[in-house]
């Protein structure tokens, strides 16, 4: 019989070095941890932090083997700068990588953080699978998105994620402008990540170019203890800087805009 890919959500603290101690059965259910203790086989983002995650997991549910007699092959580097969720190449190589499922095993695809193929790479990997036959298992855990879009108070209906925005401030700001624009129309939400490090300059862009009566929400740390999450009409951001001040924009964040 065939293996199954297994889809782990993995803690939402990747790089954040203040959180690395917290147990990880405060981020992900019983079933979770149970399959990923058992799995020999994981296809990932990046290997390092693949095995941080498992010696994480170790502490709460022993791992069936050790680490270090693992088969932990990562995606190809092309996936994490331009993503794969555009069938192509990558659905090819996405397929090699699923020969231990073929033989039989159970394989585990996780990211870095949060949900794989969600703002993540992955997705190539279970077209692949589909296509061989192969049984797809998405388990519970964390999920940025769903996090800051249930938190933010905008259309939870109608929602898109658009990732990252030009890094060009005049590109970016006709990005940004198309958006909202888009927003008001529809009433579709927009969600967009950034780069930790670009954050407060996202946020600039945002309250220079947003419509002042664009609804604009920011979560950063979701999940974390220093979680902290904003959401106000863009004129009141202007007018009460408490509200970024309160902001932990040094963390991965999620922005989120809408009528």
């Amino acid at each position: 019989m065939p293996g199954r890919l297994y889809l782990l959500p993995t803690p939402l603290d990747f790089g954040t070095q203040q959180t690395t101690a917290l147990p990880v059965d405060l981020w992900l259910p019983r079933e979770t941890l149970e399959v990923a203790a058992r799995l020999g086989h994981w296809i990932t983002e990046n290997a390092k932090s693949t095995r941080a995650f498992l010696k994480r997991v170790d502490q709460i549910r022993p791992l069936s083997s050790p680490i270090q007699g693992m088969h932990i092959v990562e995606l190809p580097r092309e996936s994490h700068k331009k993503g794969d969720h555009a069938p192509g190449a990558a659905d090819q190589a996405a397929a090699a990588l699923l020969a231990p499922a073929l033989q039989g095993h159970d394989v585990g695809l996780v990211s870095e953080a949060g949900m794989p193929a969600i703002a993540d790479p992955g997705s190539a990997v279970v077209r692949a699978a589909h296509q061989a036959g192969l049984a797809v298992v998405p388990l519970t855990g964390p999920v940025s998105l769903m996090l800051a879009l249930a938190a933010s108070g905008l259309n939870g209906q109608g929602f898109a994620f658009v990732g990252y925005v030009p890094q060009s401030a005049n590109e970016r700001a006709q990005r940004l402008r198309e958006l909202d624009a888009h927003a008001q129309r529809t009433g579709q939400t927009q969600i967009l990540i950034e780069t930790p490090y670009r954050n407060e300059a996202l946020l600039d862009a945002l309250l220079a170019t947003l419509n002042p009566n664009t609804r604009l929400a920011v979560a950063c740390g979701l999940g974390l203890p220093e979680q902290t999450i904003q959401s106000a009409l863009v004129r009141d951001w202007k007018s009460q800087p408490a509200r970024r001040q309160a902001l932990a924009l040094g963390l991965p964040a999620v922005f989120l805009f809408g009528r």
